[in-house]
């Protein structure tokens, strides 16, 4: 029988765009616990973990029955943190879902465990940009692929750039294309997240302000598995009401 993945998400209070977005209230419900059932209901069968950096968020996930996990609040990155909590864990497979992802498919959890048992040390997921406007946009994380889908490169830059037309692109040309829009969900073998904390910062990881990146230019492999589901990350205080506007339905 095959050894399911833990999931960890990563939980800081601090944010830069949504203040304290995290225990941001949506139809009274912080926003950490929409994506907490969300979670727990749509892959039930995964154990289930909060890396949190902060009491607030501890009360708050301990309080409704979810297992949280103190780290120290002066991590870089949710991959440290992710890593410090399994120190305690002691997961052999880790699956990272953001905090901020209250839309989380289950069938995308499961993407990941597969591709980490097909052997791969590490995995992310993607879906197809629909909408050329999105892909022009520097917060949406765009991600090419090799014929044998490893990821080649993540960039906030419209990649791969259109020459014949100038860069000046259409949602048509974009489906037709295979451009990706890159997923901030995770898998890791234990044994692979404690070689990521030793690798030497990377130069584009800092201009591009994208940690994945350590990982490639330090000349390591990340699997990309695509979904044809897309995802809906908060953000911004415009997420938020898009995410009303699907609760309503």
């Amino acid at each position: 029988m095959r050894q399911l993945p833990t999931i960890i998400v990563p939980a800081r209070l601090a944010s830069s765009r949504l203040e304290r977005k995290l225990l941001y209230p949506i139809e009274g419900k912080p926003l950490i616990l929409w994506t907490a059932e969300r979670i727990r209901s749509e892959a039930p069968e995964f154990p289930l973990f909060f890396a949190v950096d902060s009491e607030e968020l501890y009360e708050c996930l301990s309080c409704a029955g979810f297992e949280a996990i103190r780290t120290l609040d002066s991590h870089f990155s949710g991959t440290d943190r992710i890593a410090e909590a399994n120190v305690i864990i002691g997961a052999d497979q880790v699956i990272n879902v953001q905090g901020d992802e209250p839309l989380i498919l289950g069938e995308q959890i499961r993407q990941l465990a597969e591709a980490l048992n097909a052997g791969h040390s590490m995995a992310t997921l993607a879906t197809w940009f629909r909408d050329a406007e999105e892909f022009y946009d520097p917060n949406c994380v765009k991600v090419v692929q090799s014929f044998d889908g490893r990821a080649l490169y993540f960039s906030r830059a419209p990649i791969p750039y259109a020459r014949e037309m100038k860069g000046s692109i259409s949602s048509e040309w974009l489906q037709e294309n295979h451009c990706y829009k890159h997923m901030g969900i995770y898998a890791y073998t234990a044994e692979f997240l404690k070689v990521i904390l030793e690798l030497r910062p990377g130069v584009l990881e800092s201009i591009e302000r994208l940690e994945q990146l350590r990982v490639l230019e330090n000349g390591y492999s990340i699997q990309l598995a695509l979904s044809d589901k897309p995802s809906m990350g908060i953000d911004t205080i415009e997420d938020v009401e898009r995410f009303k506007v699907y609760l309503t339905g």
